[in-house]
């Protein structure tokens, strides 16, 4: 990756509904525009997302997604949730994209950002130059199902810890996602801090089989974590506001859109399917597989940085 830089400008952007995003600009001011999109969703942007992107060539923009990081107001009770869609997300970077006079800029997105950048995309195919996305994912219930039940299969002792933090009956009680999403905003401090903590819990355990894995330290705040778990659920009980499917049935809107995905051969969280189903319909993209990657970890930086650095030639 490349040495960190200082962003050469910042700001918060009103996008409406009383809500401001947070947004940066570094690198080279004259460079070509590239946008990171954060995962979570509800992570927020860090310094070193700026690192996958050479300083030289790109102008590097980050935004934190409403309602998290910079951006204001964070989420406090589930109302505010009401305007926080994906939606309004493609709108706020639309907003965004304007506000800083870019016509067209290159995307990079991970895990989350995979699905709001394509959701993106898809929406405003003549603002996108290229495209890089790393642990795909579209966020279709059928794999907000698996990542939250099915995969109990594979971690069984840790999903029998996360189910029972909901009181989870799979035949007569409510969603899981739906349980934590509730639990959250629950009046009991004690409640709202158990169930963020074993959520996160949750969301350690299952991107543990990437090389050099390590719990994420991030994960350790406690506003973090319940923040996160505020949003995340919020995001997944929805089946990110999207029909079932819709971005792989749509992503032929792309085809005029050089793109590279990048997934881990051992990404049990968002298995190697959806990238592959993407590919097979996206013409204008190229597949690579991190053989020794899982959701993250391994190479996978290093392979974001290569992708960015060949794309950026496009």
């Amino acid at each position: 990756m490349f040495p960190n830089v200082d962003p050469f400008e910042t700001g918060m952007l009103d996008v409406g509904d009383a809500q401001e995003i947070y947004w940066e600009c570094s690198g080279n001011p004259s460079g070509r525009p590239a946008l990171y999109l954060h995962g979570g969703p509800g992570s927020g942007c860090t310094p070193g997302s700026r690192r996958y992107f050479d300083p030289a060539i790109y102008k590097i923009v980050l935004t934190d997604q409403r309602g998290c990081g910079r951006s204001r107001p964070h989420v406090e009770k589930a109302t505010d949730l009401d305007v926080n869609t994906t939606t309004h997300l493609i709108q706020d970077l639309e907003r965004l994209r304007k506000h800083l006079r870019i016509d067209r800029w290159t995307v990079l997105g991970a895990s989350w950002g995979t699905t709001l950048g394509l959701a993106y995309a898809q929406t405003y195919p003549q603002r996108i130059r290229a495209m890089v996305l790393a642990s795909v994912t579209t966020t279709a219930r059928h794999e907000v199902n698996w990542i939250t039940r099915d995969m109990g299969r594979v971690f069984p002792e840790q999903w029998e810890r996360f189910a029972a933090v909901a009181s989870f009956d799979p035949i007569e009680g409510p969603d899981l996602v739906d349980a934590y999403a509730a639990l959250v905003f629950s009046p009991d401090p004690g409640i709202r801090e158990r169930a963020a903590r074993e959520w996160c819990a949750w969301e350690d355990a299952h991107i543990s089989l990437a090389r050099g894995y390590s719990p994420s330290r991030r994960f350790e705040d406690a506003p973090f974590r319940l923040l996160f778990t505020r949003i995340v659920t919020h995001y997944w009980r929805h089946a990110a506001f999207l029909t079932e499917d819709r971005l792989i049935q749509n992503a032929s809107l792309l085809n005029e859109i050089p793109g590279i995905l990048l997934h881990g051969r051992y990404d049990i969280s968002s298995p190697l399917e959806t990238a592959w189903k993407l590919h097979r319909q996206w013409r204008a993209s190229v597949l690579r597989v991190i053989d020794d990657g899982g959701h993250g970890g391994g190479t996978m930086h290093e392979s974001i940085v290569e992708a960015m650095n060949q794309i950026g030639s496009v």
